[in-house]
């Protein structure tokens, strides 16, 4: 049993890295949506939360693996986590600074991320330890998970309103420009045909799903779960949205592409 958990639907991203490689696991995809976004939630205010919705999935979902699929809250309770539930295995979500440095040309790159994952030390800590050759930008966005979120529910999305907020990603110094673009928030792959066609220049935009897919499935195989059969149908896998919203239109159809189904919370998790 693989449990994904995330703010709201970004995780989804991350989830469709996995599924392709584990396509035979049983699955639940887990969007605290009734609180989203976390971004502005306090630090105290945020784990007990993560924590809380932990504690009633594990008891009621028994996973073998949990995905932290959501920066905000990896770079934050991950360490908590792990020591409430030393026996199970937590795969988080962080910049992927490392990929981006090393095969950035330009050695100029940015960091699209939430507020608070660009004030979080650990996303400085990658930085000082993979990027210390590169002209670093922490670009810090409140409205991009929030207009991902909405495109996922099928409503209309302002091109121009994107376009301001990813502007900042995009410098120019000594003739030399960005060329790659980290997205540190796994909300933002869900805009990224908007970011590829506003984009002032083309870029590459280094979505972390890959990597975090490939290390799931490589914990898995160390605890000893057998290499997954990819020709395997993949079996119908539960979402769970702690906001008790009934999904609907392009959200049903993203869910069915995924091969989830809708699945009432427990009522431990209403906000």
């Amino acid at each position: 049993m693989i449990l994904v958990f995330d703010s709201g639907l970004g995780g989804l991203t991350v989830f469709a890295g996995i599924a392709p490689l584990r396509p035979s696991a049983d699955y639940v995809y887990v969007a605290d949506d009734a609180v989203f976004p976390y971004g502005r939630l306090e630090e105290p205010v945020l784990i007990a939360r993560v924590r809380s919705i932990m504690e009633a999935m594990i008891a009621q979902a028994r996973p073998d693996i949990v995905v932290i699929a959501c920066n905000t809250a990896s770079t934050l309770v991950l360490p908590d986590l792990r020591a409430r539930w030393p026996e199970i295995p937590f795969v988080g979500t962080v910049p992927a600074v490392k990929p981006a440095a090393l095969h950035s040309k330009s050695h100029m790159i940015s960091v699209l991320a939430t507020p608070g994952t660009v004030a979080r030390d650990y996303t400085r800590d990658l930085i000082r330890d993979y990027a210390a050759h590169c002209d670093v930008a922490l670009v810090g966005s409140r409205r991009l998970a929030p207009i991902a979120e909405a495109f996922m529910h099928g409503q209309s999305v302002d091109d121009a309103e994107i376009a301001r907020e990813i502007a900042p990603c995009f410098l120019e110094s000594d003739g030399k420009r960005t060329d790659h673009v980290v997205l540190a928030c796994t909300h933002y792959p869900l805009l990224l045909s908007h970011f590829e066609r506003l984009a002032p220049w083309p870029v590459a935009f280094v979505d972390p799903a890959p990597a975090i897919a490939r290390r799931v499935d490589h914990v898995l195989c160390e605890r000893g779960f057998a290499p997954a059969d990819h020709k395997a149908a993949p079996r119908l896998g539960a979402a769970v949205f702690t906001s008790g919203r009934e999904a609907e239109g392009p959200l049903v159809r993203l869910l069915q592409e995924r091969s989830l189904a809708q699945q009432s919370a427990p009522t431990i998790l209403s906000p």
